[in-house]
């Protein structure tokens, strides 16, 4: 028993020491063979070349193994894949593409898709979003419930809409993602950032309905003839975003009450109305020729006798709308006359305040306030158009400033 205790304890003194040979060796065995990968290959035959290249990258493979043993690691792989699973059919041995990500192949094509899934998934995904199912919404004073909007998603034959749309082609790549979404029975992605908790759906099937896009202006107008027309014949048609159809008045609404540019407070909702109505026909509008001196020269030039005598060169001739927009002033006035001139021909015309507006052109975007300036210093010769604009009281803007 002793000598067995002595063996033993021989074993347990330079079994360690055996174990560091057999490690110092490995490492050694393995600096040769990355000195070797490591050399030069230029004048080598081609399996020379290659044994380099396989040395170099079980070096690399070691390094790697060994990095993930030092985390507590192991390699395990993808698969049992066998030699002949990762040969090309032309007995090259190449790695083949199976097992790569590609782009192409997370969007369906048009003739892939399963509109009766899509369907049954957005029923699904309605009931998930909560469909039918009141929310609080927290309001100025307390709170109310209020069911969510859903989002608007037609299905046309050659597309979709989505909210008021635009529409988008089943050749798009986005709507092909979004497509792709639907049938693997997720919430769109492109939505997601928009609607983390998700939205229900109001879904429209147009699938017999063939959306034909709006023409540019600069298009050619005429009826052309196409090989291979997309559109079936005697499926109906239409180029109306579904929807409905905002007022103006609702469109007044989402737009900012006022802003504030350059120190002036611009009343956006009056000023974008007024060019609304005045474009639909509703307004009347006005041309007022204003009673000046040179206008009254030049009336009695073409009157009398001296129709020869040529006309001053340095007289300016003014266009300014009224406010509202329906009347515009022509005035005619020397390159002399003062910002403050004009003001008095107007106030003879209009009546009313002279301060009671202020005047100003929009390109360049400037206000002449100074009625001393000359026309031709302010740079309206020969001719200039410019607006007036209700001035605004101090008071109100410091509170819209607030």
């Amino acid at each position: 028993p002793l000598q067995s205790c002595r063996i033993l304890a021989l074993i347990l003194l330079f079994f360690p020491l055996v174990l560091q040979d057999k490690k110092i060796k490995e490492l050694e065995e393995q600096i040769k063979i990355f000195q070797k990968g490591n050399e030069e290959p230029s004048g080598l035959s081609r399996e020379e070349e290659l044994e380099v290249s396989c040395l170099r990258l079980q070096h690399q493979i070691w390094e790697m193994e060994r990095f993930l043993n030092d985390h507590g690691l192991i390699w395990v792989g993808e698969g049992n894949e066998s030699a002949e699973d990762m040969e090309t059919p032309d007995g090259e041995g190449s790695l083949s593409s199976k097992g790569l990500w590609k782009p192409d192949d997370s969007v369906v094509s048009e003739s892939s898709i399963n509109f009766d899934t899509i369907l049954e998934n957005l029923k699904d995904l309605n009931v998930l979003a909560g469909d039918g199912v009141s929310q609080i919404e927290h309001v100025a004073g307390g709170a109310r419930l209020r069911q969510p909007d859903p989002v608007p998603l037609t299905f046309y034959q050659n597309g979709i809409v989505m909210f008021n749309g635009p529409f988008r082609s089943y050749e798009e790549p986005s709507t092909q993602q979004c497509l792709q979404d639907l049938m693997d029975g997720y919430f769109p992605t492109e939505l997601q950032r928009r609607y983390p908790d998700g939205i229900p759906f109001q879904v429209t099937d147009k699938r017999d309905v063939f959306f034909r896009e709006r023409q540019l202006p600069e298009s050619f107008p005429g009826r052309g003839q196409v090989i291979g027309d997309p559109k079936p014949s005697g499926m109906k048609e239409t180029a109306e975003i579904p929807g409905p159809k905002l007022t103006v008045q609702q469109f007044m609404n989402k737009l900012p009450k006022s802003l504030i540019r350059d120190g002036q407070v611009i009343d956006i909702r009056r000023d974008i109305g007024e060019t609304l109505q005045g474009s639909s026909g509703t307004q009347k509008h006005e041309v007022i020729l204003v009673e000046t001196p040179s206008l009254m020269a030049m009336k009695k030039r073409l009157e009398g006798n001296d129709q020869e005598k040529t006309p001053d060169p340095n007289i300016s001739t003014l266009r300014i709308k009224s406010e509202n927009g329906e009347k515009t002033y022509i005035i005619k006035m020397p390159f002399t006359a003062t910002i403050g001139d004009l003001r008095q021909h107007l106030a003879q015309t209009r009546g009313g305040e002279l301060e009671s507006y202020e005047i100003l052109s929009i390109f360049p975007q400037q206000v002449y306030n100074n009625d001393a300036m000359t026309l031709e210093e302010c740079k309206l010769v020969p001719n200039g158009s410019l607006l007036l604009r209700r001035k605004v009281s101090l008071t109100k803007s410091q509170g819209q400033r607030l």
